[in-house]
């Protein structure tokens, strides 16, 4: 059944303003303090020209953005950026800095993956501050590695900056850990890609009961995961959630079971991106106090 969610009320308006006024604070730390003024991080470092930030996003929630993503993203002088990454993390980029829109979407790439990277090679070759900017953690099913091979073939510096990735940003917005010793003790990270016909998982390999596993770009691909992981020994019954949007305010999500998760999707279709969880710590949706005032009539 669809799983309650944050209330949908459009609170970047005001984060924007707080995250813009703590960074005003902080990097006003950097020159001297001003009197009254409460302490705080002071952020230190430069964008340096000719050198290229691969910056994690988030995971949508500005306010989860790190605060050397939001210094980086002040500084650069061009922002290369993914079709995941908010308006509202977008809308830290000073007026009249250089932006390059290069998003992909399943089935169309706007932009090849080789002319991204001669993008990034090109910018930096002309002197450039260069923050390529993706959503999520740059490093987790982000061609991260392609890019930086780019990068190293063209001898242009570069640095990673982490972001929250989906699967963080869903656990923590439904209000249940990845991992628990009561439940799983293990982690796994799983493009679905593998579900296209030319590359099947190893799902004996995935069908345990001590992990919890996390499918991105998988929503396309839900009936094969949950046929794949009952014939490979999981039971109808074991835990399944899917989490549309998460930590945005159009957050949505759906519960059940290997079983019925199939027909419940296609009864409640969700957007994308949406990731999925599998494992029984989905099962501790029901009683987390996170969400326990809006799960009175969930049942799993």
């Amino acid at each position: 059944m669809r799983a309650p969610s944050r209330p949908l009320k459009p609170k970047w308006p005001d984060a924007l303003v707080r995250l813009s006024q703590r960074m005003t604070r902080y990097f006003t730390a950097l020159g001297g303090e001003p009197s009254g003024a409460t302490p705080g991080v002071a952020l230190g470092g430069e964008c340096r020209p000719g050198k290229v930030y691969l910056v994690g996003a988030g995971s949508g929630d500005v306010e989860l953005l790190t605060l050397k993503a939001a210094r980086l993203l002040q500084q650069a002088d061009a922002v290369v950026y993914d079709r995941l990454v908010e308006e509202e993390v977008l809308a830290l980029i000073p007026a009249g800095r250089e932006r390059y829109y290069v998003g992909k979407a399943r089935g169309h790439h706007s932009v090849p993956q080789a002319e991204i990277g001669a993008l990034m090679v090109r910018l930096a070759g002309e002197g450039k501050s260069v923050v390529r900017l993706k959503g999520g953690d740059p490093g987790v099913f982000g061609r991260m590695g392609e890019e930086l091979a780019a990068l190293a073939q063209a001898q242009v510096p570069a640095e990673i900056v982490p972001g929250i990735t989906a699967a963080s940003a869903a656990a923590a917005s439904m209000g249940i850990p990845l991992t628990d010793r009561g439940h799983a003790q293990q982690l796994r990270f799983v493009t679905a890609q593998l579900c296209r016909e030319d590359g099947t998982p190893d799902w004996a390999s995935l069908a345990r009961r001590d992990e919890t596993l996390v499918f991105y770009m998988g929503l396309s691909k839900v009936a094969a995961i949950c046929a794949g992981l009952r014939d490979a020994g999981l039971p109808g019954d074991w835990p399944i959630m899917l989490v549309a949007n998460a930590s945005k305010p159009e957050q949505q999500s759906l519960i059940g079971s290997l079983a019925d998760m199939p027909a419940q999707l296609a009864d409640q279709p969700l957007p994308s991106p949406c990731l999925i969880v599998v494992g029984s710590v989905v099962r501790m949706v029901a009683t987390s106090p996170a969400v326990h005032q809006h799960a009175s009539n969930l049942t799993i």
